[in-house]
């Protein structure tokens, strides 16, 4: 599967992610801790170190290879980490579909990152990944990622009630997905 970097928005490369990412990574969700912690799920304090990241990389990688995640960072010329869009749960067959997850650091918000990241993975969901559709969910008060969503083509399906445990509690969960095409599958 090829899977191309390419320019974001304001210098910033969406690539995919490599297991020299760790310790970018690390800073990155350091620096953004309380940024995401409102949409995150709480987080050990492993988590926002190098060797944290660097398990969590290789799963990530280990997961890519076996063809049911595909991890991409947001980059600036510098080599700062300042987001990160992933496709988990890739399925085949008759559903062939997968959910979207992105964060963009609080500095680069406001600047089209998220939407052209979402526009760019859809597009090689659809072509590289050979995927059907794409869902996503957002808390029901994250109004921002729900207009990142819909500038990208989502449409609403719907509220799950408990569906995420998210800064320590179930949360309920706006419904989201992408219909990229619709070929018949590949068994």
């Amino acid at each position: 599967m090829r899977i191309d970097d390419g320019e974001l928005a304001a210098g910033v490369t969406l690539r995919l992610l490599t297991a020299g990412d760790a310790e970018a990574l690390a800073a990155a969700y350091t620096a953004n801790r309380a940024h995401l912690a409102p949409w995150d799920p709480v987080r050990p304090e492993a988590f926002f170190t190098p060797e944290g990241q660097r398990q969590r990389i290789h799963g990530l990688l280990r997961q890519h290879a076996e063809d049911s995640v595909v991890p991409w960072v947001f980059e600036e010329a510098d080599g700062r980490i300042v987001g990160a869009i992933t496709l988990t749960g890739i399925s085949r067959g008759p559903f062939c579909s997968a959910h979207l997850g992105y964060w963009v650091a609080a500095d680069r918000q406001g600047r089209g990152l998220a939407c052209a990241a979402v526009a760019r993975v859809c597009a090689l969901a659809r072509d590289e990944v050979g995927l059907h559709r794409i869902e996503a969910s957002t808390l029901v008060e994250n109004a921002g990622s729900q207009r990142v969503l819909a500038k990208s083509g989502f449409q609403e399906i719907g509220t799950a009630p408990d569906y995420l445990h998210i800064n320590g509690r179930w949360r309920d969960c706006r419904l989201f997905q992408r219909i990229l095409h619709d070929r018949d599958p590949a068994f």
